[in-house]
């Protein structure tokens, strides 16, 4: 049975990053805010994602540095136990998958959690159904906020679905090594894994269906990181055709998965998905108010969702496809608040930065070469390996990259950027302020680079995107 439906002033569907931020916000400037969440308050970023896979990649990479002492400082050896960042990843970044601190900092703020799947019922009513089958219903005078989040995509192959598959979770949570893994996906997600489970001693063999691995960046960072992986044992396999997938006991006895491609197969102990993620809008009652929807929802700048309900309903996150990145959600939720306490919201950001943290780490900012043209821009390109630099020579092993600029020749300032190397992530950040403020390419070729910095690879990228 429903319950009286109760008045509040927002409810958020959906304790993500940005869901958390924004009703914790909200909250506290005195509004009544009711948070609905049907998993772990957080999302996937602290159980699943951002935190403990970056646990992963750290522990991997100090591995990967300790091999590089015999061709910089004398004589290392290392013996990995994967046991140790697993017990890590438990104890310290999830509290076992237990998400009791995370609500405790929504209700100490003043938030009302209320645990369950929230649909929309009707206009600005949200019903709450918890795993007994009780319902509630909130009926919102401000706004309902959705931030549903996603789940991993498991592409149609064949015999995949039946099978004991690997997505980020299970491959986060698992206490033991697998001897070997084979990887469907040459995403983000998907080399991160594959590169931090090698460098413990797994067997990996990566399955892009695509031309390339990380499709939707800048040529010059695929061609690194492939280099790179294939050079620390990695099997890299681009346009490849899965024909289908099997798990069982092989003729030698072992248990594992067999991927049929249709020029061979793969074998291995594990596999793991990591094909792209699925929004979460299926069943949340946007059908009930007339909003349709499809892979995404289309807001405005302020996270309004647009159509009838545009008044009273907003969406922030993945949802909006904008992003899928902790960062994109928790700017979103900012703005969305402003919207909602009936603040001055600012022009959006839409410079969209953008991390992939496997060694060397790939930071991207703003248009690739491929989309700047795409939009017909008048497009100069700049290009200096990292390795060229003074401090590529001094860094030795482990010194890898690229540093590329994407030039709007028209305008004379930077549109995009890719900066493939150590901390790469960090360094993309301060061209990612030049194409956000639109310096002029000139002022940018008129500054000092100390010396000697990674950043002087910056310089020399400039200077080859001359006229």
């Amino acid at each position: 049975m429903s319950e009286a439906v109760r008045q509040c002033d927002v409810v958020v569907i959906g304790t993500g990053p940005g869901g958390e931020a924004l009703a914790t916000r909200l909250a506290r400037e005195g509004l009544e805010v009711v948070a609905v969440e049907s998993r772990l308050v957080g999302g996937e970023c602290p159980y699943w994602g951002c935190i403990p896979s970056k646990m992963l990649i750290r522990a991997a990479n100090a591995l990967a540095e300790v091999r590089r002492v015999p061709e910089l400082a004398g004589a290392a050896t290392v013996e990995p136990d994967f046991a140790v960042v697993a017990r890590r990843i438990r104890e310290q970044a999830t509290d076992h998958w237990d998400d009791t601190v995370a609500a405790d900092r929504l209700t100490d703020a003043g938030v009302t959690l209320v645990r369950g799947h929230g649909r929309i019922v009707a206009e600005r009513t949200v019903e709450v159904e918890g795993a007994d089958g009780t319902r509630s219903r909130f009926d919102a005078r401000r706004a309902v906020v959705l931030n549903p989040g996603t789940r991993p995509s498991v592409p149609p192959i064949e015999g995949l679905a039946d099978t004991p598959l690997w997505t980020n979770r299970e491959a986060l949570e698992t206490e033991t090594l697998p001897a070997s893994l084979a990887v469907i996906g040459g995403g983000p997600i998907g080399l991160e894994l594959a590169q931090a489970f090698a460098r413990f001693g797994s067997e990996v063999t990566v399955l892009e269906v695509g031309p390339r691995i990380l499709g939707p960046e800048d040529p010059e960072a695929s061609e690194v990181l492939t280099d790179v992986l294939r050079a620390e044992g990695v099997t890299v396999l681009t346009d490849v055709k899965i024909e289908r997938v099997d798990h069982g006991v092989s003729e030698g006895g072992d248990d594992g998965f067999t991927v049929t491609l249709a020029d061979g197969a793969v074998t291995a102990e594990r596999l793991l998905v990591a094909a792209g993620r699925r929004h979460n809008i299926d069943d949340i009652g946007l059908d009930s108010i007339g909003v349709e929807a499809g892979r995404s929802l289309t807001v405005d700048e302020t996270g309004r969702v647009e159509g009838d309900a545009s008044d009273w309903l907003l969406a922030i996150g993945d949802v909006v496809g904008r992003g899928a990145f902790t960062h994109v959600s928790m700017y979103q939720a900012q703005r969305a608040g402003d919207a909602i306490l009936g603040r001055e919201v600012p022009d959006y950001d839409d410079t969209f930065p953008r991390a992939t943290f496997t060694d060397p780490e790939v930071g991207g900012v703003g248009l690739t070469e491929k989309q700047a043209r795409d939009r017909g821009i008048d497009v100069r390109i700049g290009v200096a390996p990292l390795g060229e630099s003074s401090r590529g020579f001094v860094h030795g092993p482990g010194h890898e990259g690229v540093v590329k600029v994407v030039v709007d020749a028209a305008r004379g300032v930077l549109v995009g950027a890719t900066f493939v190397g150590p901390a790469g992530g960090e360094s993309v950040s301060g061209l990612g302020v030049a194409v956000r403020a639109e310096v002029p390419v000139a002022t940018l070729r008129n500054s000092i680079y100390a010396y000697p910095t990674f950043w002087r690879a910056v310089e020399t990228a400039l200077a080859d995107a001359a006229d």
